[in-house]
């Protein structure tokens, strides 16, 4: 493994498809809406693009429910515009990671549609996870949907499928070869395409055990990790002979063709086993994700990190947002920073002059930590959670699988807003409603608007993306701790560069340094403003 490999240390832009730029005028974006943003993307300083699902899907769960791995929805565009996009991003200096979904297809799958012609007992049921129930009405085991409810639903012949997802995500059964020999070509298809990578959806998801046991619970938190060895269903020793097999395909490509896991489990000891070094390269760092703002909660889980990760070789991967969690800006602007997934409901109003504060200082602690970041759109922008979204607006599957009472997910995938005075705010044509509605108030957090401002959030991380790639001590590396108050976090990287954070109540004087190189609040009387950053040359 080259220590210099360009995954160890990149900056990964997370694309939504469905709302990042619409360039056909439909409300929804698309990659000619993509390919038109990609100058925008290269001048904010990325290294490569992430880009959520763009296959055949009926959206049933924004594209996570994939009727054909090898096509593009129409609603995005044809398999021509991806191979476009493609050849566009390389010759701006970006690299492509897609994603991959592969614990569960859509019911419009063409397996799905042969198993359930076919009938119970059938083979072509095998390459999903049919069962009998256990008595009149009775699923086969106690499992649940992450989005509410059971894990199973029966068919007509009587047979029930699981989904621990939505009904139309069916689970694929990754025991059966067919299934792994399917992705094997999946994964040849998209790399002789000349993608990147590809991140791994519920990388800990695919392989259940045998038998199929009970959990044995009916009040676990289907989002948060379990911490349990025998889980029937998460973070199973099995998933990692998938991985093994998929590195020797991506390694048939170069060394530099790469996987990142979508893998929540319960520690970091538990998610190094998923990028040693014959299986995935990164995986996202969601212990970090969901910390709260407190020095000490930071410190350990940044030490916890780095110390698991760099025992097989690994780089940490660092992440702020993601399409499935509340936006960071509303969840630093309350009490309780926790509470990041699709079931939880907000516990307290957000204070967004806090959580935007808390957003700046947190860019500048991730971007000094060794490793790579991944950022989510709008998050550049300072964009909020939107939770005042009418709720005939809402189509996130938890808003209707739990009976309306948990809105999920929409309001961190607002489509962006780009320029102009009011929606659509250059996200589609004028006249054209986006998918979903954008508040009026983003009018002053467009692209255009915090172009022009030094101190807007999206002037920040050009600053701060720029130092980091042109910094020898940032990116991939070594970090030592020094001295500080117990709520300020003090860091060296070397050659030459102190990253303080104050996470306390009263401003904290600056140690001694040679210049100020970036500062998320501005450094007054030489003392850091609590809820602030900066970066200090030495």
């Amino acid at each position: 493994m080259a220590i210099n490999s360009w995954w160890r240390d990149a900056v990964i832009y997370q694309i939504y498809v469905r709302s990042f730029a619409d360039g056909t005028g439909s409300g929804v974006g698309d990659i000619s809406g993509i390919r038109s943003r990609l100058p925008y993307l290269r001048t904010l300083g990325v290294d490569a693009v992430w880009i959520t699902p763009w296959y055949r899907s009926p959206m049933a769960d924004g594209g996570y429910d994939v009727a054909d791995y090898r096509d593009i929805d129409p609603r995005f565009g044809v398999l021509g515009d991806a191979e476009a996009l493609i050849d566009d991003a390389h010759r701006h200096g970006l690299r492509v990671i897609i994603d991959l979904v592969p614990n569960h297809t859509s019911v419009e799958h063409r397996w799905f549609r042969q198993a359930l012609s076919a009938g119970a007992g059938a083979p072509e049921r095998d390459r999903y996870v049919f069962r009998p129930g256990r008595g009149p009405g009775e699923p086969p085991n106690d499992w649940r949907s992450v989005f509410g409810g059971p894990a199973w639903t029966q068919v007509a012949d009587g047979e029930w499928y699981l989904h621990l997802f939505a009904p139309e995500q069916p689970d694929l059964n990754w025991h059966h070869p067919e299934v792994r020999a399917e992705f094997r070509d999946i994964l040849r298809f998209w790399l002789d395409r000349g993608v990147d990578g590809f991140r791994i959806d519920v990388a800990h998801a695919l392989v259940k055990q045998e038998g199929l046991p009970d959990l044995g619970t009916d009040h676990e938190d289907l989002v948060e990790p379990p911490d349990r060895a025998d889980h029937p269903h998460w973070d199973r020793p099995e998933v990692h002979d998938v991985y093994r097999d998929w590195r020797r395909v991506a390694e048939e490509y170069g060394p530099e063709r790469i996987f990142v896991a979508e893998a929540w489990v319960a520690r970091p000891e538990r998610l190094a086993c998923y990028v040693r070094p014959d299986e995935l390269h990164t995986a996202f760092n969601f212990d970090f994700l969901r910390c709260s703002w407190q020095a000490d909660s930071l410190r350990s889980v940044i030490d916890s990190s780095l110390g698991a990760l760099g025992a097989v070789g690994a780089p940490a991967t660092w992440v702020l947002s993601n399409h499935d969690v509340t936006r960071h800006v509303t969840r630093y602007g309350r009490p309780s920073t926790r509470g990041t997934g699709p079931q939880h409901e907000p516990l307290a109003p957000a204070d967004l002059d806090l959580g935007t504060r808390r957003a700046r200082a947190a860019l500048l602690l991730m971007l000094a930590l060794p490793g790579g970041v991944y950022v989510y759109q709008g998050e550049e922008l300072g964009l909020e959670e939107v939770e005042d979204l009418p709720e005939d607006a809402l189509q996130d599957p938890t808003w209707h699988r739990s009976g309306h009472t948990v809105r999920g997910r929409d309001g961190c995938r607002v489509p962006l807003p780009w320029s102009g005075d009011a929606p659509p705010f250059g996200f589609t044509r004028d006249g054209v409603q986006p998918w979903l509605p954008q508040p009026e108030r983003w009018r002053d957090r467009t692209v255009a608007t915090q172009s022009g401002h030094p101190a807007s959030m999206l002037s920040l991380y050009r600053r701060a993306l720029a130092l980091r790639r042109g910094h020898k001590a940032l990116g991939d590396g070594d970090m030592s701790w020094e001295d500080a108050p117990e709520d300020v976090l003090l860091f060296r990287r070397d050659p030459g560069l102190l990253c303080a954070v104050n996470l306390g109540h009263t401003p904290w004087p600056l140690p001694a340094h040679n210049e100020i190189l970036l500062e998320s609040e501005p450094v007054r009387d030489g003392a850091l403003a609590p809820d602030a950053a900066v970066w200090l040359a030495v």
